[in-house]
């Protein structure tokens, strides 16, 4: 009999895996790739240190017989890393991988959303931080028009891509002015919002806790105009609080890694462009899988680098930042390398 998939020191089965798949994005949005630093002279990763499509593709076979059975593409912007269906359509066929999903800030959607579900795409999470013009523009850090990526929304939706989740990034200050806007657009749209509180990824975006809105805030925000009401996790690992409208018009969901982080629930990994292996969003660096792929590994020698990597994590962040204990002021690694 094979082994069993590992768990880690803190008994957490490995269950998904997040490949970023770019480090290149088209807008600079504050909290991830700040214009000030990733300037139009910016020297992003060359071709030949990106995972190969190939590559991604075996590693995912290995993933899947460690335990994982869904694959979320991510960035910088995924949409920006060319024949994108091409690599849908040989991680669906990979046996174990139930679920493949997608996140972007959607700009890119009316061009590539169909081929992207004909290839076997099944969902797509699309940012979204303010309905307000000018608030989208400060926050996205390029002239972005909401009635953009509500067209690529909508264009998702045209290609079978439902239900689509849209994430919003709420940070004080800035959008929370708009919070309700958001959730009367999408309600009744079949599509869940989810808020996700402001999150000190990287070292890049400033970050600091007065500048973050808490889930509780944005709950009562919205439960004083339209009510709600708590509903179960759907599955161990979900990492948004769900809340559904009383009146039986959809729901929402709040990713709330500051106020109440979800550390003991967590069953995923992450995959940079260049192949490192992250066991948590907030890790300095990880070990790579690339170098490991090309100095001739075989499957086996991959399998057992994986299992043990995972089997030795340790990682609750979130949980140490709410204890008061010096989880920050260290290194981390940067959003736009792990897309969230």
């Amino acid at each position: 009999m094979p082994p069993a998939p590992p768990t880690d020191r803190l008994s957490r089965p490995l269950r998904d895996l997040r490949i970023s798949v770019t480090d290149r994005c088209n807008l600079r949005c504050p909290y991830c790739m700040p214009a000030s630093v990733f300037g139009e002279h910016h020297a992003f990763l060359p071709k030949d240190e990106l995972l190969s499509f190939e590559e991604i593709t075996r590693l995912v076979t290995i993933f899947a017989r460690a335990g994982v059975t869904k694959i979320r593409i991510t960035g910088g912007e995924p949409l920006l890393r060319r024949d994108l269906p091409t690599l849908v359509a040989g991680i669906v066929v990979i046996p174990g991988i139930e679920d493949i999903a997608l996140t972007t800030n959607g700009l890119k959607l009316p061009e590539q959303a169909r081929a992207l579900a004909e290839a076997g795409l099944r969902r797509v999470t699309v940012s979204l931080d303010s309905l307000d013009e000018a608030v989208l523009k400060e926050m996205s850090g390029r002239p972005v028009a909401p009635a953009a990526v509500l067209d690529g929304i909508r264009s998702a939706e045209d290609a079978g891509l439902r239900p689509i989740k849209i994430n919003c990034v709420a940070v004080r200050g800035l959008n929370e002015a708009g919070i309700v806007d958001l959730a009367r657009h999408f309600k009744g749209s079949g599509h869940v919002l989810r808020f996700i509180e402001f999150m000190d990824v990287g070292t890049l975006n400033d970050w600091n806790r007065e500048q973050v809105v808490p889930a509780a805030e944005i709950v009562r925000r919205i439960d004083e105009v339209f009510p709600l009401e708590a509903v179960d996790p759907a599955y161990r690992g979900e990492v948004a609080a769900r809340y559904r409208y009383k009146d039986g018009s959809g729901e929402i969901g709040i990713i709330s890694s500051v106020t109440a982080p979800f550390c003991g629930d967590c069953t995923r990994a992450r995959l940079t462009s260049d192949g490192r292996l992250l066991t948590c969003l907030f890790a300095e660096t990880g070990p790579s899988l690339r170098d490991l792929l090309r100095s001739g590994a075989t499957d086996d020698e991959l399998y057992e680098r994986v299992a043990g990597i995972w089997s030795d994590r340790t990682d609750r962040y979130s949980e140490l930042r709410a204890e008061q204990r010096p989880a920050g002021g260290r290194p981390k690694i940067e959003m736009y390398q792990v897309g969230g």
